[in-house]
């Protein structure tokens, strides 16, 4: 036996390397099921064309950074973050990156909650719409609003519906008046 809790730790890590990409694909799946998160966020953005940035996000958030460097490791994309309160944070944040990784992932190894299969299969439809550019028109950002009501229960917002889409009919109308004027 080791007195070197660093020896432990690394025993523990290597008897993952042991288990089968299966069962390391449903330990991942379980994981996020209870601690993962799909979301959509509307960002103000003064140097786009449009007044928001649209983004996709898949984060598990967690006090452990190593598993989530396991998790990380495994899928092989994101990043890691950590806030001043000690907990961690795994994201995937490139649409790309959600197209080619996450999705294939969890749709491989899918979510046992009826709630987190929801989710999901709307945070993939509106990947599928952004990836379509379907969020650069009014009628593309009512969809991805609708669409986002549902995801995760509501969840707590920044911006408002109504906010988000005022900005947008504001922006869209000083477009339209630019060229006109040219």
């Amino acid at each position: 036996m080791s007195d070197n809790p660093l020896s432990a730790d690394n025993q523990q890590e290597r008897l993952c390397t042991t288990r089968t990409f299966a069962e390391i694909g449903w330990y991942i799946a379980g994981f996020a099921d209870g601690e993962g998160s799909f979301n959509v966020s509307f960002r103000k953005r003064k140097d786009y064309k449009l007044p928001w940035k649209v983004s996709a996000c898949f984060n598990i958030s967690q006090k452990e950074e190593r598993i989530l460097r396991f998790i990380q490791n495994h899928l092989g994309c994101g990043t890691i973050r950590s806030r001043p309160d000690g907990i961690w944070y795994y994201e995937v944040t490139t649409l790309e990156e959600i197209r080619r990784h996450i999705i294939p992932f969890f749709r491989r190894f899918p979510f046992l909650s009826q709630k987190k299969q929801r989710d999901f299969a709307i945070f993939q439809t509106i990947v599928a719409c952004l990836c379509s550019k379907e969020h650069l028109s009014e009628e593309g950002v009512h969809k991805i609003l609708s669409l986002r009501r549902v995801m995760n229960d509501g969840g707590k917002r920044k911006y408002g519906e109504s906010e988000i889409l005022k900005a947008f009919r504001e922006s869209s109308e000083t477009i339209r008046q630019t060229f006109r004027k040219e």
